[in-house]
């Protein structure tokens, strides 16, 4: 009886490990296994390029907390009153011919 329930889950496994191997997430699997380890290089490379996207995004958040401050400070009414033209002698109207 043993040997007839191994030969049935040895039948019943083929087909089920052909669906696993062949889904995206055996393809995944098998590539893990197959590249090994990540060398110091990848690893120290991968680390220098999320420092640089901490870096730009710390910049942007900056920006955006700058221009927060700025849209708080005109909504509110506490902008400085900018700088106006001054205003020289008249000029005549053009199409009037003086």
């Amino acid at each position: 009886m043993t040997v007839f329930a191994f030969v049935l889950v040895l039948i019943i496994m083929i087909p089920v490990l052909a669906i696993v191997i062949d889904s995206p997430v055996g393809q995944a699997l098998a590539r893990r296994i197959s590249s090994g380890s990540e060398g110091e290089a990848d690893v120290s490379a991968r680390i220098e390029a999320m420092e640089a996207d901490v870096r730009y995004l710390n910049e942007t958040v900056e920006t955006l907390r700058q221009e927060s401050e700025f849209l708080h400070s005109l909504i509110e009414g506490r902008a400085e009153d900018p700088p106006r033209l001054e205003t020289g002698p008249e000029r005549p109207e053009p199409g009037t011919g003086d």
